[in-house]
């Protein structure tokens, strides 16, 4: 008998969400085979397996959410194989997770639950029988679980009618109630509906239109979670530079009437991706980390390009986007934000990278500042081409241009480092063949 683990599938990942079985209790299982869909930070991944046998148990259900190391399941020899904390003689199906095996980690009591929990009604009879609801004749039977629950909702459990045994309020009845109430529906004992929730300032909703707490996925929390980090904890400084976009418009069109054949089509976001990497390579004190006190100096050149999907942000990574020729940039880079929008990246593709770039431009923005990704010591962040009265010859004429904005680290990187390469930048992009020499 095998258990089955939450796996680390990517270098920031803390927690994971069964998003969906693909193998189910009894199913046999060959090594290489897809037992599980997880939800990580990142995006959504396949889970392989590395044995044959059977999948005789699954510990957490779909949608639920538990910490790395969590047992999620069992692979045995045999499809009617016992677990080993399994009283019956066969698996349990996923609906009824084992008693104690959902989450092995206590939660801190500062913190909510990661995302919304699922947990089955086995649980929720475990969490009771561990941590009974104080006694008195005003309060309900309730579970730990509804009880945590009913706060994330902002509903009061004392007006809720238990469907549990001895009428015990469980999940089942908060959610029921939670969805009531968005519905506009009333619940079976409403509180007051002008109430706002407990976090929010008195009179910050009160305009009549309804407020609704949404899901938060466990990418979205990531992003909270990781540039609040950013914000506290890395010493930004900010450099800004406008180039001359003219020689770069006119490069893109010949490189793409070079490459019309081949269908592949190279983006201004693609040779800044390149310039931005040709730059680094002559410039390596910004390709650098600083971590845990450590200044760390990469050598490789690895650019990670922001991508917006419908969860929030990710950053795949083109890895040694130096030596990389700009179709294979152009290739690589549409396949990669392709992937990101299905949430089918892998951790190796979204790992490893030095730098960002962060373009907006597609979405008329002029300029903007980006949060640094961490551990990385700067991101570009690059705006909307537009014409602008420039100064050519003595003269006023109108030029493409392009604003740039680089993010820095301090700890990492100094102003005059941090200025000597976004000028080589600059003078790269105006003069793009040596982006590709």
């Amino acid at each position: 008998m095998s258990e089955i683990y939450m796996p680390r599938l990517s270098d920031t990942m803390e927690e994971g969400v069964i998003s969906s079985w693909v193998k189910k209790v009894g199913d046999k299982v060959t090594t290489g085979d897809v037992l599980v869909e997880i939800e990580t930070d990142k995006a959504v991944m396949e889970y392989e397996a590395y044995e044959d046998g059977y999948l005789v148990k699954q510990s957490v259900g779909e949608g639920e959410t538990v910490p790395i190391g969590a047992v999620i399941g069992a692979i045995g020899e045999s499809p009617d194989a016992v677990p080993a904390d399994s009283g019956n003689g066969g698996a349990q199906p996923a609906a009824e997770p084992a008693t104690g095996a959902v989450d092995p980690q206590p939660e801190p009591a500062a913190e909510p639950a990661a995302g919304i929990p699922r947990q089955a009604q086995a649980a929720e009879e475990a969490e009771e029988a561990e941590a009974p609801a104080p006694e008195g004749p005003a309060r309900p039977r309730t579970s730990p679980l509804a009880r945590r629950l009913a706060k994330e909702y902002g509903l009061d459990i004392e007006t809720i009618t238990g469907s549990g045994p001895k009428g015990r309020v469980v999940r089942a009845d908060i959610e029921a109630a939670a969805k009531q109430r968005q519905e506009g529906a009333p619940a079976q004992e409403p509180a007051p509906a002008a109430q706002p929730s407990a976090g929010a300032p008195q009179g910050a909703f009160d305009d009549g239109r309804a407020s609704e707490e949404l899901t938060v996925s466990n990418v979205r929390k990531v992003i909270a979670r990781r540039l609040t980090q950013s914000k506290q904890e890395v010493p930004h400084f900010y450099l800004r530079r406008t180039i001359d976009a003219e020689a770069l418009k006119a490069f893109r069109a010949q490189i793409n009437e070079q490459l019309e054949s081949t269908g592949v089509k190279v983006s201004f976001n693609d040779l800044i991706v390149k310039a931005a990497a040709t730059t680094l390579r002559l410039h390596p004190a910004v390709n650098r980390s600083w971590i845990d006190d450590k200044l760390l100096q990469h050598g490789r050149v690895n650019v990670g390009v922001a991508v917006a999907v419908d969860a929030g942000l990710v950053v795949p990574v083109l890895h040694d986007t130096d030596k990389l020729p700009l179709s294979e940039i152009a290739t690589k880079s549409r396949e990669l934000a392709g992937r990101a929008r299905e949430g089918k990246l892998k951790p190796q593709e979204m790992s490893g990278g030095t730098f960002s770039v962060s373009n907006l431009g597609m979405f008329g923005i002029d300029s903007f500042s980006a949060v640094i990704n961490p551990p990385e010591a700067a991101i570009l962040a690059v705006g909307a081409m537009q014409q602008q009265p420039v100064v050519r010859d003595g003269e006023v004429v109108a030029r493409n241009t392009i604003a740039l904005e680089l993010s820095v680290d301090h700890r990492a990187v100094d102003g005059a480092v941090g200025a000597a390469f976004l000028k080589e930048l600059a003078e790269i992009l105006e003069s793009p063949m040596r982006i590709i020499l």
